[in-house]
Parts: C-alpha cells; structure tokens; sequence
C-alpha cells in the first residue's frame, strides 16, 4: 500500500477534479447541466451529485484499487446489509456534494468530503469548496492546509476570546426546536448561516466563526457529513465530540451521528459541551 503521503496527493487531485465537475453544473457549463431534483429519504439528489460521486470513486478506484480500501459514497450506499465488505481495515468516506439543498438555490455554500479511516477514526481528509476555490486537506498528526491555485498554506483555529465573544456557525436549513432553544440559551451568541458542514468548518479553521454544534431530531447526519470535517478541524488545534466528550467513531455499521455533537477551536470545549447538556435537560423538562 501507498503511504499516507502519497494517498493524499492522489486524493487532493481528485478533490481539484470533483470541485471544477460541481462548478461546470453549479455554473450551467456542464453538458446536462439541467439540475432535475430527486429526493432520497427526504434529502434533494442531483445530477451533480451523482457525476461527482462517480467521477471520486472511479478516480479513486483506478489508482489505489480495492484490495486494500473498501469505500462508501453518500450517492451509493445502499444499506449496511449491502456493504458486507466494510470490515476492511481501511475505508473511503465520501460525500461528493455536501449542501445539496444550498447548490440548488445557490448561495455557494456546498462542498466535497472525502475521508480515509482506519478501523473506526479518520486519518486522511479533504474538503473542496468549488466557489472559494480552495481545497483543505489533513493526515493525522500532520496539520491542516488550504490550497489555493497560488498554493498551500497552514491554518490554525481562533484562540483567546471570551466564551461571550464566540461565534457559532449554524444551517440554515436543518432546524428543529430543540436545536433553537439550546443555541438561544448558550452563553454566545454571535451567529453566522452558512450551509454545508465543509463549508461551516472551513470557517472555523479560517478563524471567521468558532462553534459549530449539531443535534440530531428525527435524522441524523452520516457519517460522511462529518468524517473529513472533523479532521479537517482537530489537524487545525479545534476539537470535535460528542457532548459527553466521547470521539465521533465511523464505518461502525451505523453510518448516522445521533446525538449532540460540537466542533468549536477548542478553547471551553468542555464546558459548552456540559452547558449543551444542561441546557437540553431544561428543554426536555419544559
């Protein structure tokens, strides 16, 4: 098997690859770029979404084969059943449009995820923002980059704000009650919409918000929403759990991320993962 650094150069060039098929659609460029949209278990599918998940998992598939990975794209993933393969130690996690919903009303916020885990934790991970034009890419104790056309640059999360003088990064379309009540309760409330778990996490490590938390309701998200964000985080000094402070796991069979989740540049990660708690008690006894 290739080493990790070399995984990473083959995956980056996918990354570009996937990023200039969603722009050429994103754009109306595209030879059938009429965007019909389909809805998959309540969530909109496009013809983007589908030539870009081909396009990664060909690419990938050709290059590093399927002895040694297997892999799980959102747009082919059938059901666990149907995946008995993903005992392979290693795993390819892909969402090859995530922000399906803001690509077709297009606010630009829409991003490709692609992840490697071993066994059940992220150690390679990309997120292509086709409309900034960026890539940022990590290997496990390696740090996070962005690349640009111009190059790469380190990036580190914000540190030493007040709790009160943080900013968090919300959806503007997944929304439900108990979401709203705990985000009007925490102890900072400086917000930013912005769509795509990328693209939300691309905003903390460039330091223009600093929590982003998620809460499941009647779904939840997969495990390919948050594999290479998280990495994409932790690799910049941010930190990304559970609120009980456990580590997300993926390829476990359930590829949903139930519960509370928070990704923030670390500084009071622990106690706004208490406070969320606390604060989601009071809803429940409401």
């Amino acid at each position: 098997m290739k080493d990790l650094e070399e995984i990473l150069a083959i995956a980056r060039e996918v990354g570009w690859g996937a990023a200039d098929i969603l722009r050429s659609y994103y754009h109306g460029t595209a030879k059938d770029s009429n965007l019909e949209v389909q809805y998959k278990q309540n969530e909109p599918v496009t013809v983007a979404d589908v030539a870009g998940s081909q396009y990664i998992l060909q690419r990938l598939q050709a290059t590093l084969g399927n002895e040694d990975f297997a892999y799980i794209s959102e747009e082919t993933y059938q059901s666990p059943s149907s995946v008995a393969h993903l005992s392979a130690p290693w795993v390819w996690i892909i969402d090859p449009l995530d922000g399906t919903r803001d690509f077709i009303e297009k606010t630009g916020d829409y991003a490709v995820h692609i992840a490697l885990i071993k066994e059940t934790r992220p150690v390679l991970a990309l997120v292509a923002v086709p409309e900034a034009e960026k890539l940022y890419y990590a290997i496990k104790g390696g740090g996070t980059f962005v690349e640009t056309r111009e190059g790469s640059v380190r990036l580190q999360v914000s540190s030493g704000k007040r709790v009160e003088d943080l900013t968090l990064v919300v959806s503007r379309s997944h929304r439900n009650q108990q979401l709203d009540y705990l985000l009007q309760h925490l102890p900072c409330q400086n917000q930013k919409a912005v769509g795509s778990v990328g693209c939300k996490i691309a905003t903390i490590v460039e330091q223009q918000a600093d929590i982003y938390i998620s809460l499941s309701g009647k779904s939840a998200p997969k495990d390919w929403d948050m594999a290479a964000p998280e990495l994409i985080l932790t690799e910049a000094g941010g930190k990304f759990t559970h609120f009980d402070g456990t580590p997300l796991q993926y390829n476990t069979g359930d590829i949903n991320q139930w519960g509370g989740l928070l990704a923030s540049n670390g500084e009071y990660h622990e106690v706004l993962c208490k406070e969320a708690e606390r604060i989601l008690a009071q809803f429940d006894h409401s």
